[in-house]
C-alpha cells in the first residue's frame, strides 16, 4: 500500500464508530504542484516529486514564473504553509524589483507571520501575487477541477 498507519485503528465500540489513525507514512508515492491556465485551459509548469516542501513549492514558482519574466502572474492557492512562506516572499520582492527590508521570520517586518507574508504576497500591485481561497473551499481553485 502507497500508505501506511502509523498506529492501529481503535476497535468500534458500541454506539461509536470506528477511530481510525491520521498520521501516516507514505510509501512511494509522489507529490504534483501543478498551475491552470484559466485562459487556456491547460496545466503549466507542472513539478512532481517526493516532497511538498517550502523550498518545493518556492522552486515550483520561480520554474513557472521564468515561463516569461516580465508577465503578470496571479497564482489562485489554498491556505497550506508552504503558500505564505519566508522563500516565497523573497522570491517574489526579487522578482519584482523590491528591495525593501523585508524584517526578519518570527521577528519583525514582513517575514513576522505567515499573516504578514500572505498580505506582501497578495498585495495587487505586485507583478507576481497570490490570491487565498478560505479554507475549506478547494472547489473554488480551478486547478483542483484537474485533479
Amino acid at each position: 500500500s502507497a500508505l501506511e498507519r502509523l498506529f492501529p485503528n481503535k476497535r468500534i465500540k458500541p454506539k461509536q464508530v470506528e477511530k481510525i489513525e491520521f498520521e501516516y507514512e507514505r510509501h512511494g508515492t509522489l507529490s504534483l504542484i501543478a498551475n491552470w491556465d484559466v485562459a487556456r485551459g491547460k496545466v503549466v509548469s507542472p513539478s512532481i516529486g517526493p516532497t511538498r516542501t517550502e523550498q518545493d513549492f518556492s522552486e515550483h514558482i520561480q520554474r513557472t514564473i521564468k515561463i516569461d519574466e516580465k508577465a503578470e502572474w496571479i497564482f489562485i492557492v489554498d491556505q497550506l504553509n508552504t503558500h505564505k512562506s519566508e522563500s516565497l516572499v523573497k522570491l517574489v520582492a526579487e522578482s519584482c524589483g523590491i528591495t525593501i527590508d523585508l524584517g526578519r521570520k518570527g521577528k519583525e517586518g514582513i517575514l513576522q507571520s505567515m499573516d504578514s507574508r500572505a498580505d506582501f504576497l497578495s498585495d495587487e500591485s505586485h507583478r507576481i501575487r497570490f490570491v487565498y481561497i478560505p479554507k475549506h473551499t478547494s472547489w473554488l481553485n480551478q486547478i483542483e477541477c484537474w485533479f
